[in-house]
């Protein structure tokens, strides 16, 4: 029956059958052999056949939510019983927004000093996937925003709170300024996240808030790709301070801190809504207390 529902959440994930197989490392006919199974001892369909995956039945609807509780519970109990024998291991898989990715270290680093023997697997996703990921069961965690958008059914530790800078090319447009209005960013040649990043939303509301219009030449999902764009190619960008330091240190670039308003964002650790989480979750919560707490 697990293994069932685990190739049922998959199909729902991926919405097609052959990348469904390869994901449960199966063929695609044992997939659907399983499927088939499944509907048979739940007596309900599931989806809607046809020469292609066109999308889950209402009864699949309520079974996926179901599904996805059971392998949950059943991936804890496995991992709880695992850690009981040889303490924290495997693999933690982190689901992170491309602008807090350096800030992270901050928390894996101290995390894997307490527990060698648990690898990471870091992935930059946007807020929406990350959302997504947790519920589909592809992401143990993830660092996103709290304050922002709908987070859905997690739990949350808050980390930092994200302030922004403007950074261009030294000598430039920033050259000698303290601070640079939202506004004024219309004038320059921007560089921004694509829009389906909250990052970029973000930036676009505060825009808009100071009376301009977010109109940037070039947009990317990767900060990298944006700040090569500036380095190189004379464009401006909108960065998390600590990202806007990091990198006018290390390159030939300005960073002035951008203000009316004076915007900052929530950063947080988010896992799902489960309890007890598993073993490797909970200490990875702890470990995001221990980031937060203030200094004595």
């Amino acid at each position: 029956m697990i293994d069932k529902l685990e190739m049922f959440i998959a199909l729902a994930h991926t919405r097609h059958f052959g990348r469904a197989a390869e994901e449960c490392g199966v063929t695609q006919p044992t997939l659907s052999a399983g499927l088939k199974q499944l509907e048979e001892q739940l007596g309900v369909m599931l989806v809607w056949r046809g020469t292609r995956f066109r999308g889950l039945t209402p009864e699949g609807e309520r079974v996926l939510d179901w599904a996805r509780r059971i392998v949950a519970d059943t991936r804890a109990m496995r991992e709880e019983m695992r850690a009981a024998r040889q303490g924290l291991t495997g693999v933690l898989r982190l689901a992170v927004i491309p602008t807090a990715l350096s800030a992270v270290t901050a928390l894996t680093t101290p995390f894997r000093t307490r527990n060698p023997d648990v690898r990471f697997r870091i992935v930059s996703r946007s807020s929406a996937e990350i959302r997504i990921m947790l519920e589909d069961l592809e992401a143990d965690a993830g660092v996103t925003y709290l304050d922002s958008e709908p987070l859905g059914r997690v739990r949350s530790q808050p980390l930092y709170r994200e302030r922004y800078m403007a950074l261009a090319p030294a000598g430039g447009a920033l050259a000698g300024r303290e601070s640079l209005g939202w506004a004024e960013l219309a004038a320059l040649p921007l560089a921004l996240l694509t829009p389906e990043m909250q990052n970029r939303r973000l930036v676009s509301q505060h825009m808009a808030e100071a009376g301009a219009e977010a109109d940037p030449v070039l947009e990317a999902n990767s900060v990298i790709t944006l700040v090569t764009h500036v380095v190189e190619g004379g464009l401006a960008t909108v960065l998390p301070a600590a990202l806007a330091k990091l990198f006018a240190r290390i390159g030939d670039l300005d960073a002035v801190p951008l203000v009316a308003p004076e915007a900052e964002h929530l950063i947080g650790l988010v896992a799902p809504e489960r309890d007890p989480a598993t073993p490797v979750v909970a200490a990875l919560m702890q470990e995001a207390r221990r980031f937060a707490a203030p200094a004595d």
